[in-house]
């Protein structure tokens, strides 16, 4: 959801809001059996779009995003994005006013924290998801192979994986607010992979991570 996700509240001809959860990728085989584990493990739909380009997991009803909202509360996003939109939600599911919505909307990320305190207890976990969303895998004909991540914004978060990993190399703000690391070091490149094994991708990312590795040999 911090990667590839979004929260959204939107207005039925200005007569109720309705409320969505969502996730679209890329449609591949490995991307649909990683939404379809989601779906068998907390509900929500997986749909492929129209054009066979995209698939989505979706939540739509009230009830049910409610009820899937409560798992922020026990492991909050770390992106400020998604926390605003969180936080943005809440809001209308408490008053379920539309002039409300409708005032409030354009500004719900005017405010948002830019700064955050990682907490370590399920870090590794949301990593491992992050990366599958935000990560790359680069494998290059001069043998120099490398890793890299960005954010938009969210610096902290571009921090603490180059402190989690150990990295070296140190972060770029190629422009306006976008932060980004890449390391080629093959210790570090090993010590990324050797997380994987205990916290595994799921999607299309770990077909990325298995070529990786072969060249990584």
């Amino acid at each position: 959801m911090d990667g590839d996700g979004s929260i959204q509240v939107n207005h039925w001809r200005k007569k109720y809001l309705q409320y969505r959860l969502i996730i679209k990728l890329k449609y591949c085989p490995e991307n649909v059996s990683m939404l379809t584990l989601i779906r068998v493990n907390i509900g929500g739909k997986v749909k492929i779009l129209k054009d066979n380009k995209s698939v989505i997991w979706v939540v739509d009803s009230r009830e049910s995003v409610q009820k899937l909202l409560t798992i922020f509360t026990i492991y909050p996003p770390l992106t400020s994005r998604l926390r605003a939109q969180v936080k943005f939600i809440l809001d209308c599911l408490n008053h379920n006013n539309v002039e409300r919505y409708l005032k409030l909307r354009e500004n719900k990320y005017i405010k948002r924290d830019t700064s955050l305190e990682i907490i370590d207890l399920y870090f590794n976990e949301w990593l491992s998801g992050f990366i599958e969303a935000e990560g790359c895998f680069s494998i290059r004909t001069n043998g120099h192979h490398s890793f890299s991540i960005g954010q938009n914004d969210d610096k902290y978060l571009i921090d603490a994986i180059k402190s989690h990993f150990n990295i070296q190399s140190g972060i770029r703000n190629p422009y306006k607010h976008f932060w980004c690391i890449e390391t080629y070091r093959v210790l570090t490149l090993h010590n990324i992979i050797t997380h994987f094994n205990k916290y595994p991708l799921l999607g299309e990312k770990l077909v990325s991570l298995n070529h990786f590795k072969v060249h990584m040999k």
